[in-house]
């Protein structure tokens, strides 16, 4: 299979994790008025894709055994599709929460499986790959946020249309991924690559927990200030259109950190530094939000940290790993406990919020969590990553 083909599937892939989740924040006051739904129901929406993550991620494991990282992938895009489709048709929450239980499960068993995809693919470029992959989700992330108004407008004031378009993405990622599915299998018939097996979660194994923390508070934090950066910028004064567009700065601010800071993680080892330097421009990026400071300028650290911490954490199980099998495993456990600590991150932020009345003590507990995030982050330290055992030669171009 030519390397273009691959790469190329790998960003469709990735382009679809995101905007079922990031989509919903620009339009959250819409919804909330429409649907007649407190702010901690609100949450849920994006509460429930995380959690889905989170518990759905280790059946990623079994999938990719029957079908293979390519096969297993064409599921995860199906219902990630599904999911997405189905809120054009919502009139009531319980299926507005389903559509995001859909989407959150194939999201879910993406993420271990595009890990071990490149893993399987790139064993000695996982630094470069997991910056497209995580560059492509960002990319993803930052389209859905800052078209989810002008869409809505264009689709006449319709939110369930604007939410349902990101569907074309899973539409136009699976016909690639399922013929490179139909190349693998054929390739496992005939011998020319090995089937996958199992490798077990590293449950007793004490430096996979502490990445499963890692993993929990940089989703928290990652998470709510996708659920709540927009509506707390609103609760500024500033109109939806420009919340909407300080959210879109915030992810597009995080498209360099997510695709150079891994390739600088991978050359100099330093991790506490980068890990740590990360964690310390969302704290200021926090601080500048309740001091008052412009959430213009608030967006830039913020984009910043939240960029680089989210591929370093994909890629610390990838590099601790020797093959495939052990990468797929690590990154289901990480993910696994890393999304479900993750998703109590927004549900507290719009608890805090509905309790105060104000996003500034919320914010201010969010800080908390990332003083607790530097703490892990040292006990990671900079260890270096383990040799990669080549399972597969890396495809020619």
């Amino acid at each position: 299979m030519k390397l273009f083909y691959i790469v190329l599937a790998l960003i469709l892939a990735s382009l679809n994790l995101r905007p079922p989740i990031t989509s919903i924040s620009p339009l959250m006051s819409t919804i909330q008025s429409e649907l007649g739904i407190s702010g901690i129901t609100a949450s849920l929406l994006t509460t429930l894709p995380v959690l889905c993550m989170g518990i759905f991620a280790p059946f990623s494991v079994k999938l990719s055994r029957r079908w293979g990282n390519e096969g297993a992938i064409v599921l995860a895009l199906m219902l990630i599709g599904i999911g997405t489709a189905l809120r054009l048709f919502v009139g009531a929450t319980p299926l507005m929460m389903f559509t995001s239980f859909l989407s959150g499960v194939g999201i879910a068993l993406a993420g271990p499986l595009l890990s071990s995809f490149i893993k399987q693919y790139f064993p000695t470029r996982v630094a470069a790959m997991v910056g497209i992959y995580s560059t492509a989700m960002v990319m993803g992330a930052s389209i859905s946020v800052g078209l989810s108004v002008p869409l809505q407008n264009i689709l006449g004031g319709s939110w369930k249309g604007s939410l349902a378009v990101w569907a074309v993405l899973a539409v136009i990622a699976l016909p690639i991924w399922m013929k490179l599915a139909l190349s693998a299998r054929k390739d496992r018939q005939s011998g020319q690559i090995s089937a996958v097996d199992v490798e077990a979660l590293p449950v007793k194994n004490s430096r996979a927990w502490v990445l499963t923390l890692f993993f929990g508070l940089m989703a928290a934090i990652f998470y709510s200030l996708t659920a709540w950066l927009a509506p707390a910028i609103q609760s500024q004064g500033y109109t939806k259109e420009t919340a909407g567009s300080i959210q879109t700065l915030f992810t597009l601010i995080s498209l360099p950190s997510t695709l150079f800071i891994p390739m600088l993680v991978h050359r100099y080892q330093r991790r506490v530094f980068w890990l740590v330097g990360c964690a310390l421009m969302e704290l200021i990026g926090v601080l500048m939000l309740n001091l008052s400071v412009s959430p213009w300028l608030a967006a830039i650290p913020l984009g910043i940290g939240a960029g680089g911490l989210f591929p370093i954490a994909l890629m610390l199980p990838i590099d601790e790993t020797n093959n495939a099998q052990e990468a797929s495993a690590w990154s289901a456990m990480t993910q696994s406990g890393g999304y479900i600590l993750g998703a109590l991150g927004p549900l507290t932020i719009g608890w805090l919020h509905d309790t105060t009345g104000s996003f500034i003590q919320a914010f201010y507990g969010l800080a908390i969590i990332i003083v607790l995030q530097i703490m892990v982050q040292l006990a990671i330290g900079n260890k270096k990553s383990s040799p990669a055992v080549h399972d597969k030669p890396e495809p020619n171009l």
